[in-house]
């Protein structure tokens, strides 16, 4: 098909050149000196073009003649830009097969190729990237010395170039997290730092700033990174509840008195201080130094709407009460009734309401819900255990030495 066409073309253009050029009587002299020559038209114009065509010929391969070196020399940069460039991707093949000696290697050999080509001496991206792998093989082979001065180089190129400047972000974050394996957590948050703001807020770098954090012993800091990771979706919600439960523990535990507890929790976050396990954390490490009143301060809030909490959450805020009981006072016996009502059958509420009304002197009903706790085996072993020994202290109190006894057996059986 494509042959009829390119026939039917020529038969137009012999047609066309025949009707035009058949009958052109128009004559063409030369003149040269003396001479004179007479040529028809058609025979000048076909002169001329091919005069031009022959011209153009000529010039093409004088400059093809006279460029012969130049291209030489770019076939020869093009040919080891393109052995360095595989040499990388080797050193990337090998360094993601496990094999970081050969990677290293191939990595030095992408870059003495790069430097040994001045043309190819201007690609920091290249260079930068060459010694990032050479970096990460060397951190694979513990040799950390001539891993940080790879890495060294490759920040010091990327910072004095605008093209390499993805380049040192990842490979600030890439010593961050080295910084972590190497268990230096200030080298770690220092890297992180100097990270700029839109790059520090990624998720990637949040969790290195999180891993840092806690490394570091500093939870406050680590809640506020974890709460930022939660907001990115960089958790499940179950594990990011679980997380940051987790941290404002740390956070409370870290507290040394009363007074620097009191500080933690009015830097906590709104939502940890509303979350009933985290205040029931707070209570009981007051009380533990010496402030069970302002603990139950904590815990009032909650308490009072005990029936809309989770039975875990419930669990935890009936241990924080029984932490925090000394010294309860009568204002709390309606509230404590109301949850006995609202929830008889709730082992962890009749255990913290028989230690209350225990200290407040008020045995019978204190037996009642201790009997009912201490029966329950779904509870906790060591709040099981102390539900006896509150049943015999309050036996002996009465003067049963047989009923105490028994309770006392009670709790020693329990393993």
């Amino acid at each position: 098909m494509r042959a009829v066409i390119w026939f039917t073309l020529l038969f137009a253009v012999a047609v066309v050149a025949a009707t035009t050029l058949g009958t052109n009587d128009g004559l063409v002299s030369v003149y040269w000196g003396g001479w004179r020559m007479d040529l028809s038209l058609n025979l000048a114009l076909l002169v001329l073009v091919g005069g031009c065509f022959a011209l153009v010929t000529l010039i093409q391969g004088v400059n093809a003649l006279v460029g012969l070196p130049r291209r030489a020399h770019e076939w020869r940069i093009a040919r080891r830009d393109r052995s360095a460039q595989a040499w990388l991707r080797d050193a990337l093949a090998q360094y993601f097969g496990g094999r970081y000696s050969r990677a290293h290697r191939a990595a030095q050999r992408a870059l003495e190729i790069q430097s040994d080509t001045p043309e190819l001496a201007q690609d920091n991206e290249f260079t930068v990237l060459g010694h990032l792998l050479a970096a990460g093989s060397l951190h694979r082979l513990q040799d950390r010395p001539q891993r940080d001065e790879q890495l060294a180089r490759a920040l010091d190129l990327a910072r004095h170039s605008a093209a390499a400047r993805s380049a040192e972000e990842g490979a600030r974050m890439l010593a961050a997290e080295w910084a972590l394996d190497d268990r230096n957590a200030s080298r770690a948050l220092e890297l992180l730092a100097d990270l700029p703001p839109g790059v520090g807020r990624r998720t990637h770098a949040l969790r290195l700033k999180l891993q840092a954090a806690r490394l570091a012993r500093q939870p406050q800091e680590a809640l506020r990174t974890a709460r930022l990771l939660a907001k990115h979706q960089g958790f499940s919600k179950e594990a990011a509840l679980g997380l940051l439960r987790s941290l404002a523990f740390e956070a409370l535990d870290a507290g040394r008195d009363a007074d620097q507890v009191r500080r933690i929790w009015q830097q906590l976050d709104v939502a940890d201080r509303r979350d009933p396990a985290v205040a029931a954390r707070g209570a009981t490490r007051l009380a533990l130094l010496g402030a069970a009143e302002e603990g139950r301060q904590w815990l009032r809030p909650f308490w009072d709407s005990l029936g809309e909490v989770a039975a875990d959450d419930r669990e935890a805020l009936a241990n924080g009460l029984v932490a925090c009981v000394a010294g309860i006072g009568a204002d709390w016996l309606p509230r404590l009734e109301s949850a006995w009502q609202a929830l008889p059958r709730d082992g962890a509420i009749a255990f913290a309401v028989g230690c209350a009304l225990a200290e407040c002197g008020l045995w019978g009903k204190a037996q009642q819900a201790l009997q009912q706790a201490a029966d329950d085996e779904t509870l906790p072993k060591p709040s099981r255990r102390r539900a006896w020994r509150q049943l015999a202290e309050l036996a002996q109190q009465q003067g049963d030495a047989d009923r105490a006894a028994q309770c006392y057996a009670a709790a020693a059986q329990i393993g």
